[in-house]
């Protein structure tokens, strides 16, 4: 079990702290963990589950969305961390409160689009579309733009049509655009309603051409 720490140990110092990546992962890991919670306190409470605590109304009667909560986080993290720019491992905490702000904010992303509260209706499938939209990329961000480039060359090795030859600025020239226009698409995805295909689509700009291109269901 130990050895099994430490790879995980060393995986995480290679790859993410050496790379100084580890503010993009704290963040990722930090708006799954959130939009997780709240997702399922926010099920825990129609369920009327005795032991979990209720919603957060006003002594009125006012119900106070976590989406009031997320917008606050954000507002007071990201003060902190642009106002201040804090060193380690205050830079950590902010970006750790920052991820959670955007789990709470992105969770009702359809409220807040439609401007009702459509949570637990067929509308509400927007904010986990976003949600799903948001982890991709933030992921593509933590990967890099150096990965996408790897990745490039060695399709294009496979391809025989030369990726060793190209630079890493003629890598990025071709990539980028690429890219941008697999994210257009992908979108477009998700207008269709084809949620799975647009995930992909944000990674393999082809498959978001695809899904574009059909119709809608």
């Amino acid at each position: 079990m130990s050895g099994l720490f430490d790879d995980f140990a060393n995986a995480y110092q290679q790859g993410i702290e050496a790379s100084g990546k580890e503010t993009h992962f704290l963040i990722l890991l930090a708006f799954i963990c959130s939009f997780g919670f709240i997702r399922t306190s926010a099920h825990m409470i129609r369920a009327e589950v005795s032991w979990w605590p209720g919603n957060v109304e006003t002594k009125s009667g006012t119900h106070v969305h976590h989406l009031v909560w997320g917008i606050l986080t954000l507002l007071v993290s990201g003060y902190i961390g642009l106002a201040f720019e804090p060193e380690s491992p205050w830079r950590e905490i902010v970006a750790i409160f920052f991820g959670i702000g955007m789990g709470l904010t992105m969770d009702e992303f359809a409220l807040w689009l439609n401007l009702e509260d459509v949570y637990w209706t067929e509308k509400g499938r927007q904010s986990i579309d976003a949600v799903i939209v948001t982890t991709a990329l933030l992921a593509i961000t933590l990967l890099g733009l150096q990965f996408w480039i790897d990745v490039l060359e060695a399709m294009l090795g496979f391809a025989g049509v030369g990726g060793d030859e190209l630079s890493s600025g003629e890598s990025a020239a071709i990539l980028v655009p690429l890219q941008i226009a697999g994210v257009c698409l992908a979108f477009v995805c998700f207008k269709k309603g084809k949620t799975l295909t647009g995930l992909v689509g944000l990674f393999i700009p082809l498959v978001a051409l695809v899904g574009a291109v059909r119709p809608a269901r």
